[in-house]
């Protein structure tokens, strides 16, 4: 691996626009994005850890099987080290009821408890709350036309709170840092298809998670 920023990218059960997703991540002139299903990845024994941080953009609806791979790597390995996690936009959905993803996470109702609602072609303005953090540093507010979600608020204790916005259809507290263990954490609800990728605070952003979660900022 080079130099630069290392970082998987996990897929799985979830459609996306794969061309310009990819595109997104090919502008990070400073990292190389390796897009891979999660299943492959908690079972590549040689590459898991030496990547700087993950980046995951998956749904896996269910705690895994208590004899999984990802099973194991949830609970033995995930935070044991400096990498960056990364939980971009339907990530957030993942393993309703598992007290260990709500760790991870910052926010405990993910579509569990009939508190789930997606509405689609939706304005976000997006509010920048702390402009003095590495990762929004040099993005003023923004508009973007994406995917908006109902799911709880992002109110678990050391939750730092980065981006809001106005649109009913959607959280308030949309972006956000946390500590898991010993990696940092990037939150962002927002990412649905290129009307996101395509834009440059989203992708400013975006690439400023991976740094920041990197110990790159």
């Amino acid at each position: 691996m080079s130099g630069k920023i290392q970082v998987a990218v996990l897929v799985e059960n979830h459609p996306y626009d794969v061309v310009s997703f990819q595109k997104m991540l090919d502008s990070f002139s400073d990292c190389e994005c390796y897009v891979q299903p999660v299943d492959l990845f908690v079972q590549d024994e040689d590459n898991k850890s030496k990547y700087d941080t993950v980046l995951w953009y998956n749904i896996n609806w269910n705690p895994p099987a208590q004899d999984s791979h990802l099973r194991k790597y949830m609970e033995n390995e995930i935070g044991g080290t400096k990498q960056g996690i990364v939980l971009l936009h339907h990530a957030l959905l993942n393993f309703q009821k598992w007290e260990l993803y709500t760790e991870v996470s910052g926010v405990r109702l993910r579509g569990a408890d009939g508190l789930f609602k997606y509405t689609q072609n939706q304005t976000v303005n997006g509010h920048i709350l702390d402009s003095g953090h590495p990762i929004t540093s040099g993005v003023a507010d923004f508009t973007i036309i994406d995917e908006t979600y109902i799911i709880g608020e992002p109110e678990e204790p050391g939750n730092e709170i980065l981006i809001t916005t106005d649109n009913e259809t959607s959280i308030k507290n949309i972006a956000w840092t946390r500590q898991y263990k010993s990696s940092r954490v990037f939150c962002y609800a927002s990412g649905h298809d290129d009307n996101a990728y395509a834009d440059e605070s989203f992708r400013k952003i975006i690439r400023n998670a991976i740094r920041w979660s990197a110990n790159r900022l």
